[in-house]
């Protein structure tokens, strides 16, 4: 007994110091711990102050309203409801960027979404668009990942994949054949619930598992959310397109700096790399240079060397760092923007907050600091330098603060969501919730070596929220 209270306390204890550090980081998050959890959500949904903006920013902005105009279309989504998305989106300038793309019953993504909504329904918005990370893996570790769902603790192969075609591919992973299968890793489990579950997804088959995933979310949001928001769900198939118009226009930041300025993109590259080796590092690596490339379903790493993008296993040439070569790329799905290129045009450049996990408030702002300290070096972009360093929070903590033991498809099943004064009730039941304890244990950072390692560094003076890296957070 006294071995359960000591770990208690121990894990009170380390909660409580992660929440410091949060705080060290970010002054403005404290006053939110004593305070419902609703006044943070509203917080974070904040529509920016208006101020003069750079041409560029203006640009960037329109054309991610253009590539969010695109999914809603694409996803079949009613022309008043792409319009309030688009105006909503324009005003308030946030992003949900944290859940990877699982199905919405998934807990982690399901609580997301309702901080999500609790944020906008704050600010009297009906809209909500949420970007999920597609380029992870079917399994990110043992049974967990887009590819399993767990059902009563057990865990479920989604699609009914066997394991030598579920380790190492990823969501973007095609052309193939894919459809629910929902099959129990042991048998006879859950006999009762999945021929529920599998009446709530799509009977299709698909060419990508990303694909069956967005298409049984459309599919499950009313049944989950009711009608109170028109949602829209994009990922990095449709960041490969907004990435593709920025580069069809001769005139975009991303054509003519990223792609033809003579040193920014090494400069870029060489900013990481620095950042990798200094007392910052861990939180942001070259994991690949602006493009991933898929090939027989695998998803490999590039090099920017002397103009050309390759392949740093065989030294294969795979394309030029050039517009109409990346464009092909895109267009075929063999290139796919990394998480820096995702981030420059979908909240750096059109100036959007992105919420994030407990990595993202790290590596965010440092990705922010590389990117504004490559135009410095390159004497280019000054409005949109100081733009950057005035934005207000750009980054934030949004994906699982909200940490619940209720399973999400035993509450539907039992017929206890769904409905207008089901929505209701939840907004109001989690909405009122102090901070401190929606958040529970806060086991994404407390177990987590590298917020370990953060808050040694925090505490020896190693790095300080004074340092430069940290000045666009």
């Amino acid at each position: 007994m006294n071995r359960e209270v000591d770990k208690l306390t121990a894990d009170a204890d380390a909660k409580q110091s992660v929440l410091g550090s949060l705080a060290t980081l970010y002054p403005w998050m404290r006053p939110y711990y004593s305070r419902p959890v609703r006044d943070y959500a509203s917080r974070l949904f904040e529509a920016p102050l208006e101020k003069a903006e750079p041409e560029i920013r203006r640009r960037a902005l329109a054309k991610l309203l253009d590539a969010v105009r695109s999914a809603g279309k694409r996803n079949g989504l009613p022309v008043k409801a792409i319009s309030q998305i688009c105006l909503e989106l324009g005003e308030h300038r946030v992003l949900q960027t944290g859940p990877h793309l699982f199905l919405l019953l998934e807990p982690e993504a399901y609580y997301t979404h309702i901080l999500s909504l609790l944020g906008l329904a704050a600010h009297g918005c009906s809209s909500y668009v949420s970007y999920a990370v597609s380029t992870v893996s079917l399994v990110e570790k043992s049974r967990k990942g887009p590819g399993w769902f767990m059902v009563d603790g057990n865990p479920i192969n989604v699609f009914g994949l066997s394991r030598s075609r579920m380790i190492g591919y990823s969501l973007l992973t095609g052309p193939g054949s894919y459809r629910f299968e929902l099959v129990p890793q042991e048998p006879n489990t859950a006999a009762d619930v999945l021929p529920q579950l599998r009446s709530l997804l799509p009977k299709a088959a698909f060419d990508r598992p990303a694909h069956a995933i967005k298409a049984a979310n459309l599919m499950l949001w009313p049944k989950l959310f009711g009608g109170s928001f028109a949602f829209l769900q994009i990922d990095d198939e449709d960041i490969a397109d907004l990435v593709a118009d920025h580069l069809s226009d001769d005139d975009s930041w991303l054509r003519t700096r990223l792609l033809e300025h003579p040193t920014l993109a090494t400069d870029i590259v060489a900013g990481l790399d620095r950042l990798a080796a200094g007392p910052w590092s861990g939180w942001l690596s070259r994991g690949t240079d602006y493009f991933w490339f898929y090939e027989n379903g695998k998803r490999l790493p590039l090099r920017l060397i002397a103009g050309d993008l390759v392949h740093p296993a065989t030294g294969t040439k795979v394309a030029r760092f050039t517009a109409n070569d990346i464009i092909e790329r895109l267009a075929n799905r063999s290139f796919v923007p990394n998480l820096l290129l995702m981030f420059l045009v979908l909240s750096i450049l059109p100036g959007v907050r992105a919420l994030g996990g407990s990595y993202q408030p790290l590596y965010y702002p440092l990705m922010r600091y590389v990117v504004c300290q490559a135009l410095e070096t390159a004497g280019i972009d000054q409005d949109l330098r100081e733009a950057l360093a005035t934005d207000d929070v750009p980054g934030a903590w949004g994906h699982r603060v909200i940490e619940c033991d209720d399973d999400p498809l035993q509450q539907f099943l039992q017929g206890r969501n769904g409905g207008t004064d089901w929505f209701s009730s939840l907004i109001d039941r989690f909405g009122d919730t102090p901070f401190a304890r929606a958040c529970g244990s806060m086991s994404s950072f407390v177990g987590d070596p590298s917020w370990q390692e953060l808050q040694n560094r925090l505490r020896q003076g190693m790095i300080a929220p004074t340092d430069a890296e940290w000045a666009f957070s």
